[in-house]
């Protein structure tokens, strides 16, 4: 149903956007009543049964049926009834005894809601699509996403090419390719798209370069190697892009290359992993700790270990001062042993400003834009500090060419860009942002309650608290204040008094 609008009655559904309209006017719907709507009317006078509606509203999660209840008779009190008349007509929701319910109203498709075209950089913009893994190992599938994120890393070092972030490529992994649209959503000219296939210590990756404006294939060609090859490959193919793009051949800088296999693959894991989950983050935590040992002279490893301890402290409301010094250590040691490394370099400056060392931290964001102007998560990270410094705007220009760069990012994305328009008083707009899909998860929650707590919605913003809790039991406002580096008062009092309203532990 994506893309999808729903008209029925006075109303027009946007699951997409995550809003429910009648005439024209929003209407105040909680996140598990939009999804029961959504589901009801992508399948309009079809029974759904009750674990339909459950799968659909609390998808993986056990719930009572006694919250389906609640919640269908929340819907039918905020839709009234079918006639609209105010007569006592019928209900939009029929119950279907002993089986589940019913929409009875009729619902009408609205034109596709495609997101507007996307005016191309001035210079030449690529993705690169995920490789496909055709060997008959499904382990060997981290192999062919790692060989795509590799990939995307070394073009983006590239100072004359544009191009978008590895989460916005992955959001077409497993599709069918349709290079004229997927360029058109993505705002970028060229594609870069093939497949890789591992097996007996070597390796055939085929790659093709496509042109999405004239659909003309610019270059493709066969690589049949040992496996030792794989980096010498992976440098060779982005040379022969940058050729074809550039007119000329200019390779990026050398990178650090890992000197151990198992170590690479342990890494290229655990990045997939790394935004799951607080469980998760424990197994990941072993996956890079091996990494490490297999390899101590791997910067990558080092840098997703760092990230992998301040993720850590998201669930605890705040950094403890064991896990900051443990990661801004191995942060400086990535640095260390690959300085040439936008990512090491970015990481180590969100470290830096979380222990308030801001000169440092500002010089290690000037010298990864330098390296990579088309890492987008230098300009999400960028805009977390600039808001709590007391430079909204420019927190929200930050994370809006994040989103430029990365158009189909990770939750941190969302969340960072209702942080921004909480701080800038837009709460309506951080409701919106901080419900959808992508980042309605634990950590967001907070900011979801105080934007809600501002607008006087008070028991949404508490039942949002409650969920929050349950994967942050650990949280206190006055330890989030002692370790989130705010640089202005009014913005700190402004979050703080967000979170009282609507009942945060202090």
């Amino acid at each position: 149903m994506q893309g999808l609008r729903f008209a029925f009655g006075p109303f027009v559904l946007d699951p997409d956007a995550g809003t429910l309209t009648r005439d024209d006017t929003p209407v105040a719907i909680g996140y598990r009543g939009l999804k029961l709507l959504a589901a009801f009317a992508g399948r309009p006078g079809e029974i759904l049964t009750k674990a339909d509606l459950m799968d659909a509203a609390w998808p993986g999660t056990a719930v009572e049926e006694g919250n389906l209840t609640v919640q269908i008779a929340q819907l039918r009190k905020l839709l009234g009834p079918a006639d609209d008349d105010g007569n006592g007509g019928g209900e939009w929701i029929a119950t279907v005894p002993r089986v589940g319910y019913r929409f009875s109203g009729a619902v009408e498709q609205l034109d596709s809601a495609r997101r507007k075209p996307v005016r191309l950089p001035g210079k030449p913009s690529i993705a690169v699509l995920p490789f496909v893994n055709v060997s008959n190992d499904p382990e060997q599938e981290a192999f062919a996403d790692g060989l795509t994120e590799d990939l995307i890393t070394d073009l983006s070092r590239v100072s004359g090419l544009f191009v978008i972030a590895r989460n916005s490529a992955f959001a077409y992994k497993g599709k069918a390719t349709d290079v004229r649209a997927i360029a058109q959503d993505l705002g970028v000219r060229y594609l870069l798209e093939g497949s890789a296939r591992r097996a007996a210590g070597s390796v055939r990756i085929n790659a093709q370069l496509v042109d999405a404006v004239s659909g003309e294939h610019l270059w493709a060609e066969r690589f049949d190697r040992s496996f030792e090859d794989i980096f010498a490959v992976q440098d060779e193919v982005t040379a022969k892009i940058v050729e074809a793009l550039l007119g000329r051949l200019r390779a990026p800088p050398p990178r650090n290359q890992p000197n151990n296999i198992e170590a690479y693959d342990l890494c290229m894991r655990a990045r997939k992993l790394m935004d799951d989950s607080p469980q998760m983050a424990r197994e990941v935590h072993l996956m890079l700790t091996r990494a490490v040992s297999l390899d101590p002279e791997y910067a990558e490893a080092y840098r997703w270990l760092a990230m992998n301890h301040w993720m850590g402290w998201v669930h605890w409301g705040g950094p403890t001062e064991a896990n900051r010094n443990v990661a801004l250590e191995l942060a400086r040691k990535a640095v260390a042993i690959d300085p040439e490394n936008a990512g090491c370099r970015w990481v180590l400056a969100y470290l830096l400003a979380y222990e308030r060392d801001f000169a440092g931290a500002d010089a290690e964001f000037t010298k990864a834009i330098e390296l990579d102007p088309s890492e987008g998560d230098i300009w999400m990270a960028l805009s977390d500090i600039a808001v709590l410094a007391g430079q909204v705007e420019e927190g929200l220009e930050y994370i809006r060419k994040a989103f430029r760069l990365n158009p189909f990012p990770t939750s941190g994305y969302y969340l960072t860009l209702g942080q921004a328009q909480y701080a800038a008083r837009d709460y309506e707009a951080a409701v919106e942002t901080l419900r959808r899909d992508e980042t309605y998860r634990t950590s967001s929650r907070r900011f979801l309650a105080a934007s809600l707590a501002q607008l006087g919605r008070l028991d949404e913003a508490r039942a949002e608290v409650e969920l929050f809790l349950v994967g942050n039991p650990h949280f206190t406002t006055s330890h989030w204040i002692a370790t989130e580096p705010f640089r202005d008062a009014a913005v700190l009092d402004h979050f703080v008094d967000g979170y009282r309203k609507a009942g945060l532990p202090e």
